[in-house]
């Protein structure tokens, strides 16, 4: 029997429902592009260039070679991958995540560093082998990639597999910049099962807690008390809700630096914060990833 009432409700419903799917898409996309115009002031007078952490030698001698770790779309990609010369047995691993720059020489340094001290280390390329020489390319590549999310989420879940398996990885930590600080945390929160350590230099950042719930990995956040692309309050907010959740975060903020005070490229590199933020880096991943 028809009944128009019933009927009505049940279209009603789905009408409320669709236009709720669309306003948070909307949402989402509006919080994207503020992310990415805020990106976009912070480094308007900034360039890729090398600066002394990406300068600094690798303790060890590695070996280092280019890899297709993922097919995202039906295309390769291709990361770096970095380990130590000599190295017998299996070690842990690491998966390293560009700046909004794009996986440039000065990461690839990064990883040789990171290598040297023990560990398989995977620069992975979230740009499909793009690279930025200014703010605006930078720019446009963040947007790009932010449009299709899913594609990303793929492209990491993928650099875990490679790590684990292909490259023997006994655990396995995330460490981003920036744009890939971001993304070393949403690789956590792709996988909590999987990452065992997570390392975030002034990334965005999720304060929802029914997200950070999920998470059980050790997280070292790394800010800058100046930085206007990723405010100090939603640092505050990020750090009280994880230890509200009793989760293993430890967040060191340093006072009067800016964003990517400690990035592999670019012109805002200061020394005093960077290094000692390098050494918390190396400390912590020794202490979660080397079991």
């Amino acid at each position: 029997m028809f009944h128009p009432i019933r009927n009505a409700s049940i279209r009603l419903a789905a009408l409320v429902l669709a236009l709720a799917v669309a306003g948070s898409g909307l949402a989402a996309e509006a919080e994207d592009q503020d992310y990415a115009d805020r990106m976009s002031r912070e480094h308007r007078d900034d360039a890729p260039v090398a600066n002394p952490a990406s300068q600094r030698a690798a303790i060890a001698p590695v070996t280092t070679t280019k890899v297709e770790y993922a097919r995202v779309g039906g295309h390769a990609v291709t990361g770096f991958l970095a380990r130590p010369e000599n190295a017998s047995g299996e070690l842990p691993g690491v998966i390293l995540i560009h700046e909004w720059w794009g996986l440039n020489d000065n990461i690839r340094s990064m990883a040789e560093q990171i290598a040297a001290r023990g560990y398989v280390a995977l620069a992975v390329d979230l740009y499909g082998g793009k690279t930025a020489q200014d703010a605006r390319q930078a720019r446009e590549l963040v947007g790009l990639s932010m449009e299709n999310r899913g594609a990303i989420e793929d492209n990491l879940r993928q650099a875990y597999r490679y790590l684990s398996t292909e490259a023997g990885a006994t655990r396995v930590g995330t460490l981003g910049w920036c744009f890939g600080g971001g993304w070393s945390l949403n690789t956590a929160l792709l996988m909590p099962e999987s990452i065992a350590a997570t390392v975030i230099y002034y990334g965005r950042l999720v304060t929802d807690p029914d997200a950070l719930k999920t998470l059980d990995m050790p997280i070292l956040g790394i800010f800058g008390s100046e930085d206007r692309g990723i405010p100090i309050e939603t640092v505050d907010a990020f750090e009280k809700t994880m230890r509200d959740l009793n989760k293993d975060v430890t967040v060191k903020v340093y006072e009067g630096a800016n964003h990517a005070f400690a990035n592999p490229s670019g012109q805002r590199y200061d020394p005093q914060a960077a290094e000692d933020a390098w050494a918390r880096t190396v400390a912590f991943l020794d202490q979660h990833l080397k079991r």
